[in-house]
Parts: structure tokens; C-alpha cells; sequence
């Protein structure tokens, strides 16, 4: 037993120090390789780590195209060329007198102390290219690359850049697009934007940013110490954006700002019965060209501090006072609720009093007698200001919400302004004062705190056109038209839509109508506290199947009768007979 035990312990021994040996020569060559690797080749391979690299390239998609509805372009991109250089390459005067010199002998204008500047304001590291020149042709690149004297530290880079061949036109439908900021970085963190990518800052470009932006693609390259390029390694192309077609009209745009005539304001038409906008136009506008391509500080300034606003969208981001113009919404709360059928009249004096005071009849002479339909054909003050007490604050604003006022449209494109409903609430909060039956009267007439937008009351009378439906406006043809009911009754639809009728064949409307086309619609003449009254007219034809709506507002345009009806007049008769 001893002699088992003894010949054990020998054997575990000897393992042990077999473990020991293999042990400590790893050891050793472990400790060989790090002398050998880090002193013996170590400034070797540390030159080899510095002088090649791998780096990946975003390449960047061209943005889908936008057309309007007969494929008429409106946002499409052109390849132009960057010439670009690593910093290190420009250091010395020498570089930059060289640099400056070759493009100035090919007609590009350039300064030595001007490209330093661009140079130290572009700089962010060594091996990152900076511009420059930017937006060069494909003649221009070939005609520099071929100089004899082109330095070897410059090579061409292909972008793409936006443009609008509609430029002012479309401006505030199509908005611009421009260099991603910080916030908005942050924004779309979850969709991979990096700094210096291109965005959609306003309007359909901003809108529809997902689809029109396309798929970055990228490439993998090896690259000297300066970040020269050596080889391709990789290469995963840019998948373009999706396209889109509007239901906007570019040649019935052209006709409205022949219309417009640089009166501030808006028009807008849109189709009664799907909600697509054939024309949204605001006056005056901007060209987006320059914005896409880059403007100075001093351009932007003077841009965003022009006391007409030309970058305000006002149809359906400005807020305005609707006038006479939002009398069918009080006549239609005033037939629902049974205050008044059409045997119910008022007599018309040209006043209207109610305690202390006097609310005025825009004819001061009165009107004498009349009736719904005949105070809507009149445009009758004291006709709704008597109906309107008699209606209730209440009832007027349930029947205002019934139309969607006071709340955004859902168009298609940011910016929307919810115009202002006002109301017993509202008012105590803003003012801290009850609601009175003072306000209930102004109200009645689109006066008063009623604020809302061309785009909301051409959807107003597009649910009278269309028998009752409040339709959702839309730019992208392809979205699907949606519409919510309006609870009012085809008999009480009818005995507004005559009282509209006759605005244009024998009321205040009377000059909508002579442009060979019969016109349903409504004058509006807004107070305006800072200037002459503001113009409205909205109507829709053929009066007898209606196809348009059209409103039209004119900042400051005084009678909506003589300034307003006239544009709405011309505008239908071109586009029903343009689209015969």
C-alpha cells in the first residue's frame, strides 16, 4: 500500500512540473512578441496604422421629384460639382495663391485671402475635405482638371442641389430645403441624419421629408495619412426618394399671381368634392431658388424683416377676421335651431340697438324688410344681429365647431393656424371678462374675436357646394380624400345656397359674375384695426354643380364686393374653361 502511495505522488509531481514548463516557456514567448512587436517593428507598424485607413463615404440619395397634377415639375435635381481639397494640402500662402489663381484664370472668382477664410471656417479635422468651390458645372470641372497647372490636392466631388422651376410661384406650397440644424438633429436622431445632410425645412419638401429623402448609400475607401484616396473597397448606392404628384395646378398658379398683382393676401381653389387644391397662392411671395443654394446673413435678414412678410403663408397660416363672409355659418345655426324658417323677417333700419349701444348696418339707409334668404343676398348686418341674440352665444359657437372653425383643416402641410373660435372661455381667460351680448352680435357677422383662415372658409362653402360634406384639403394626389358630415339639413342647404345665388345674380356679389361662368358665393368686408378694411369674397361654381371653391382675400383691399368678387370671378371662369 505504502508503495502505491509513494509511486501516486511521484506521478502528480511530475505533471506538475510538465504544467510549470509549458508554462513559463509560453511566458516567454509572449513576453519575446511584445519586445519584438513593440520596440524592434514598433515604429513600422505604427506607420503602417497611420499611412492607410479604411474610411466609409455617406453618399447622399437625390431627393424624389414633385409634380403637380399634369406633371409639370416643381422640385427636381441637378448634378452639380464641388471642388474640394484636404486642409493639410492647403497650409502655405503659396497653396492658396495657387489655388485662387488657377480658378481665376478659368472665370471663377476667387481670392487667395478669400478661399483661406472659407478654408478656416470650414475646418473641422485634417483628413476631412472641405469646399473649395461649390455649384461648379460638369464644362467648368472638365475645363479645370484638363490645365496643366490644376493642383494634384484638388479633385471634383458630384452633389446633387435642389431647384423649383416653378420658384415663387409655388413657393409656399413647396417650401425649401437646407442643411440640417443641431435642434433638428437631435429631432430625427431615430432617422440617421448626420451634420450637414439636407432637409426639408418648409412645406411639402418638409412635409413629406421620409418619403422624398431616398436611402443614403455609402462607400468604403482606403486613404493615405492625409486621407487622400487610395482604392475602393465598397461601394452601396443611394437609393433616390419616392416622387409625388400634387393635385396643385402650376398653370392656374401662374394665373392667380397674374391676379394677385402684388396685392398682399391669398387665394385659394380647391375642389368641392375631394378636397384636392388646385391653386394655393400667397402675395406676396419669395423665390426658394436661393434659400436651397445659400444666402448670405444679410439677404436672410432682409428677407424675414420685409414688412409685407413675403415668406407668411396666408392661406392657411394667416388668421384673419371672415366678414360678412361667415354669415351662412350664423344662418345655418339660426335655421337648424328653428329660430327663424323663411317666413321669419326683420325690418332693417340701418341700425340696431341693444342697451347703450348701437351696432351699424354696413348700408346706413337700412334695407327696409327683409327676410333669410334676402339678408344673406343683401349681406343685411341688422337681419343677423337680431337672429343672432335671439340664437344664443352657445348655439352659434356649437354650430361654428359644427364647421370646423376654430380648428386646423388637416391639410397636408405644416404651419397650419387653428384661427381663433373665441367663445365665453376664451375670452374670460385672455381678458378676464364675461362674454356679452354685445360680442354675440359682432360674432354673428364674422367680427370681433373671430380669426380664420382663407383655407377654412373656402372649406366652409365647399360643405354648401358639395351638400353637406366638410372635406379634409389635400395636396398629394395620391392621399385619400376624407370628409366628416355637416348636421344640416338638405331643405335648410338649399335656402342658403339660393341666398348665395343671389348675392352674385342681384346682391352685393353682383361683380363675381360677369366673367361667363354663374357664381354662387359671398362678400366679406372685415374691419381692420391697423389698416383700410380687409377684402373677401368666397364662392364656388358652376352655381348649379359645383366643381371649385374659390376664396380670395385681399389684405387691406377695402370692399370685398368691388375687390374680392371680381378675382374669385375670373379665377373659376378660367378654370372651368381651362379644364373643359
Amino acid at each position: 500500500m505504502r508503495m502505491y502511495k509513494a509511486f501516486d505522488n511521484f506521478d502528480v509531481d511530475r505533471r506538475l512540473i510538465y504544467v510549470r514548463n509549458i508554462f513559463i516557456f509560453s511566458l516567454s514567448l509572449l513576453v519575446v512578441g511584445l519586445v519584438y512587436f513593440q520596440l524592434v517593428k514598433g515604429d513600422e507598424y505604427v506607420s503602417l496604422a497611420s499611412s492607410n485607413r479604411l474610411r466609409m463615404i455617406r453618399l447622399l440619395p437625390p431627393r424624389g421629384n414633385v409634380y403637380d397634377a399634369s406633371g409639370v415639375p416643381l422640385a427636381v435635381n441637378v448634378r452639380t460639382f464641388d471642388m474640394k481639397a484636404y486642409p493639410m494640402d492647403l497650409r502655405e500662402e503659396e497653396d492658396f495663391d495657387e489655388v485662387a489663381g488657377v480658378f481665376a484664370r478659368h472665370g471663377i472668382p476667387m481670392t487667395a485671402q478669400g478661399l483661406k477664410k472659407s478654408v478656416e471656417k470650414q475646418y473641422v479635422a485634417p483628413y476631412r475635405a472641405i469646399s473649395a468651390a461649390i455649384n461648379l458645372t460638369l464644362a467648368q470641372v472638365s475645363d479645370l482638371v484638363m490645365d496643366p497647372t490644376f493642383p494634384k490636392s484638388l479633385f471634383p466631388s458630384p452633389v446633387w442641389r435642389r431647384i423649383y422651376p416653378g420658384g415663387p410661384l409655388v413657393a409656399h406650397v413647396m417650401g425649401y430645403v437646407g442643411e440640417i440644424t443641431r435642434d433638428e438633429l437631435e429631432d430625427q436622431r431615430d432617422l440617421h441624419y448626420q451634420a450637414g445632410d439636407i432637409v426639408g425645412k418648409s412645406g411639402i419638401e418638409s412635409m413629406y421629408e421620409e418619403e422624398l429623402r431616398g436611402v443614403v448609400g455609402d462607400q468604403v475607401v482606403e486613404v493615405d495619412s492625409r486621407g487622400r484616396r487610395l482604392r475602393d473597397v465598397n461601394y452601396n448606392d443611394p437609393r433616390k426618394g419616392g416622387d409625388i404628384r400634387l393635385t396643385l395646378d402650376l398653370a392656374a398658379q401662374r394665373e392667380a399671381s397674374r391676379l394677385m398683382n402684388g396685392r398682399r393676401g391669398a387665394m385659394v381653389v380647391m375642389d368641392v368634392k375631394d378636397g384636392g387644391v388646385v391653386v394655393f397662392f400667397s402675395s406676396p411671395t419669395y423665390d426658394p431658388n436661393p434659400l436651397t443654394w445659400g444666402i448670405s446673413n444679410k439677404e436672410w435678414s432682409a428677407l424675414i424683416n420685409d414688412a409685407d412678410r413675403p415668406m407668411m403663408n396666408r392661406v392657411s397660416g394667416g388668421s384673419y377676421p371672415p366678414g360678412s363672409a361667415f354669415k351662412v355659418v350664423t344662418a345655418a345655426g339660426i335655421l337648424m335651431e328653428g329660430v327663424a324658417n323663411t317666413k321669419s323677417t326683420v325690418f332693417c333700419p340701418g341700425r340696431f340697438e341693444l342697451g347703450p349701444q348701437t351696432f351699424r348696418c354696413w348700408r346706413r339707409s337700412g334695407h327696409g324688410t327683409e327676410d333669410i334668404v334676402g339678408a344673406l343676398r343683401d349681406s343685411c348686418d341688422v337681419f343677423f344681429y337680431q337672429m343672432s341674440v335671439r340664437l344664443g352665444a352657445d348655439k352659434l359657437l356649437e354650430w361654428s365647431g359644427e364647421f370646423g372653425i376654430g380648428e386646423r383643416t388637416g391639410i397636408d402641410l405644416p404651419g397650419e393656424s387653428r384661427g381663433n373660435i373665441a367663445g365665453r372661455e376664451w375670452k374670460r381667460a385672455r381678458f378676464k371678462e364675461s362674454w356679452y351680448q354685445g360680442d354675440t352680435v359682432n360674432y354673428s357677422i364674422g367680427q370681433g374675436f373671430l380669426l380664420m383662415t382663407p383655407l377654412q372658409l373656402a372649406r366652409v362653402y365647399a360643405a354648401f357646394a358639395n351638400g353637406g360634406r366638410l372635406v379634409v384639403p389635400r395636396l398629394n394626389a395620391d392621399k385619400k380624400p376624407e370628409w366628416r358630415d355637416v348636421k344640416v339639413s338638405n331643405a335648410n342647404m338649399d335656402i342658403i345656397r339660393r341666398g348665395i345665388r343671389d348675392v352674385v345674380t342681384r346682391g352685393t356679389g353682383r361683380a363675381a359674375g360677369g366673367y361667363g361662368v354663374e357664381i354662387a358665393g359671398k362678400t366679406g368686408t372685415a374691419q381692420n384695426s391697423r389698416d383700410d378694411d380687409h377684402a373677401w369674397f368666397v364662392g364656388y361654381a358652376p352655381a348649379d354643380a359645383p366643381k371649385y371653391v374659390a376664396a380670395v382675400l385681399v389684405e387691406g383691399g377695402g370692399s370685398g364686393s368691388s375687390v374680392g368678387g371680381p378675382l374669385v370671378g375670373q379665377m373659376l371662369s378660367y378654370l372651368l374653361e381651362y379644364n373643359k
